[in-house]
């Protein structure tokens, strides 16, 4: 009985404009979807360092419709240490394959051809909260981490970041990968696009550029 009823509940669920664009900054960033059914549907995941709870409170409230849990804390140990992370999944739901389809291949995490398309303000804030930093306390340029795609999705960012929203930027290697710089010049016009959607608890990845 409890299924059915969950299916039914399932079939009035609609993304909504917001939380599209959120989907797509969590995707480029530290989000993640996952089927349990070879693609039917898919689940969106979001995990984080218990620190970043607030951001994980934000977004869940973003999407309780599509959750039945609250966000839960789990207890990980690494290299002899241990920390806690902050995590709650969506319901499984076919309204996430679409976007499954286009950012993941052949199980890994890649640039959709249409991202210019989609990228948006909220989006890009959501991104830079995910995986933006500073260069450095004395440096104006801001760092993304896109260490998780290849070189030539980076490139293809860059470009999108310079045609759609006049932002300056260039690659930076690193051992595991690439990250984009965003470039001095075009720090304040880069801060302007997202500040009003960076949480408080995140306005340290912006400091100093008021």
């Amino acid at each position: 009985m409890r299924s059915k009823i969950i299916e039914n509940y399932k079939k009035k669920l609609k993304l909504n404009a917001k939380q599209k664009e959120l989907i797509i900054g969590k995707l480029l960033g530290d989000g993640h979807l996952e089927t349990q059914n070879k693609g039917q549907t898919y689940r969106f995941k979001i995990e984080h360092s218990i620190n970043q709870k607030d951001y994980v409170d934000w977004l869940f409230e973003e999407f309780k419709d599509w959750t039945m849990t609250l966000p839960k804390i789990k207890i990980c140990e690494s290299q002899g240490k241990t920390y806690q992370k902050y995590w709650f999944n969506t319901i499984s739901h076919s309204s996430f394959r679409f976007y499954a389809q286009q950012f993941y291949r052949d199980g890994k995490k890649v640039i959709p051809k249409l991202i210019h398309r989609w990228l948006t303000p909220l989006s890009l804030a959501v991104w830079f909260m995910d995986d933006g930093s500073l260069k450095s306390k004395f440096h104006r340029v801001r760092i993304i981490n896109t260490q998780g795609f290849s070189k030539k999705d980076v490139l293809k960012l860059i470009k999108i970041l310079e045609l759609k929203f006049g932002l300056k930027s260039k690659l930076r290697k690193q051992a595991e990968g690439f990250q984009i710089m965003i470039l001095a010049e075009s720090a304040d016009k880069f801060i302007q696009l997202i500040r009003s959607f960076i949480l408080p608890s995140m306005l340290y990845k912006i400091k100093g550029l008021d």
